[in-house]
């Protein structure tokens, strides 16, 4: 089975790299389409079985699946480019680009009105976790089959873990996980410089709180418990644990973290 990407930026790069590393693709029947020679040629130096193509759409009439990795802006011209070489019976369309709407792409690729081969499309929010086989992937269809629908969910749990929802969730399911990855990494910021204030190098800082981190997500991921179960297990009454978490809530940490999400919905 082929996959063309169309974008090879940051987030059409990382899906490369993480569908590379799978057992679904083979690197050598993964292309990736860019304008620019710079992308293509870093994931050449990562891994040259993947194919590479500096502004040229011819590998989409042999792709199986074509995705779209550009920015929002660019995904109608980009659909424009591709739609002649598109066969609906047995291709399937992915969009990344978020904002972009399932209903958006079914109207420019709909050839006429009385066009009855409505082509299958899928919404894909990955977030750069992908390029380490790490990203929680929100998954939306349309006009897709079952079998289609537990194809990009084999896929894409390959490189995390995939997830189903419809479509109006999307905008929610973003702002938790793929923004919600940078504002992980400001905490991981945020608590590094502390470190370094405490007299640790910018380094072992990181480290720490990056080990940290992992080893509270692994818990809450393997036990599925409450948060607040495992704060209080090291919250000890007059301790220095609650010490700091009161000074987080005098200075807004849960409501900065609330409105942050929110507001990227």
């Amino acid at each position: 089975m082929k996959i063309t990407i169309i974008g090879g930026g940051n987030m059409g790069g990382a899906i490369a790299r993480g569908l590379a590393q799978g057992s679904i693709f083979k690197a050598g029947d993964i292309t990736v389409v860019d304008v620019h020679e710079a992308p293509l040629a870093a994931l050449q130096a990562f891994n040259p079985d993947i194919q590479t193509s500096l502004k040229d759409y011819d590998s989409v009439a042999d792709a199986a699946i074509i995705l779209l990795a550009v920015k929002p802006w660019l995904i109608r011209d980009t659909l424009l480019n591709i739609k002649s070489r598109l066969d609906y019976s047995k291709q399937i369309v992915v969009s990344i680009a978020s904002g972009i709407t399932i209903d958006t792409i079914n109207e420019v690729l709909l050839r006429s009105n009385d066009d009855t081969r409505l082509p299958v499309l899928f919404r894909l929010i990955p977030n750069t976790a992908i390029a380490i086989k790490q990203s929680v992937t929100l998954i939306s269809s349309h006009n897709a089959s079952p079998e289609q629908e537990r194809l990009l969910v084999s896929i894409f749990d390959e490189v995390g873990s995939a997830i189903v929802l419809d479509e109006s969730k999307l905008a929610a399911g973003t702002a938790l996980t793929s923004c919600g990855i940078a504002y992980l990494f400001r905490y991981v910021r945020a608590a590094t410089l502390a470190g370094v204030e405490l007299g640790f190098y910018p380094r072992e800082a990181q480290h720490l709180v990056v080990k940290t981190m992992l080893g509270a997500a692994l818990l809450l991921d393997e036990t599925k418990a409450n948060p607040e179960t495992e704060i209080d297990k090291v919250t000890t009454p007059g301790g220095i644990t609650i010490k700091g978490l009161n000074e987080l809530e005098t200075n807004g940490f849960s409501n900065a973290i609330i409105k942050a999400i929110k507001a990227s919905k």
